[in-house]
């Protein structure tokens, strides 16, 4: 068989295979397959969306409260601080 016979065979079953693909692909069958598909992206999509809504609002408060925790922090900080320096200050007026 020569390159040119080879070649042509290729193409020929290509172009077979090619056609029995797109009517396999184009069936009610394979289109029904696709919607199922389809509707199982947008179910796991939805799943998606919530569970990052989730995490965003659980993000949100977890801030909200180191923030908190930071400012309590800061004021205990401020108060030792007055402290201390009352004390040094009554301690040289004596």
């Amino acid at each position: 068989m020569t390159i040119l016979s080879k070649s042509l065979l290729t193409f020929l079953g290509g172009v077979l295979f090619g056609t029995a693909g797109v009517k396999l692909l184009s069936s009610r069958d394979a289109k029904k397959v696709y919607t199922h598909c389809t509707a199982a992206t947008l179910r796991a999509k939805d799943s998606i969306v919530k569970t990052a809504v989730t995490i965003q609002e659980n993000a949100e408060d977890i801030l909200a409260e180191a923030k908190q925790i930071n400012a309590e922090r800061e004021k205990e900080q401020e108060a030792l601080c007055e402290d201390k320096a009352e004390e040094e200050s009554g301690g040289d007026a004596e």
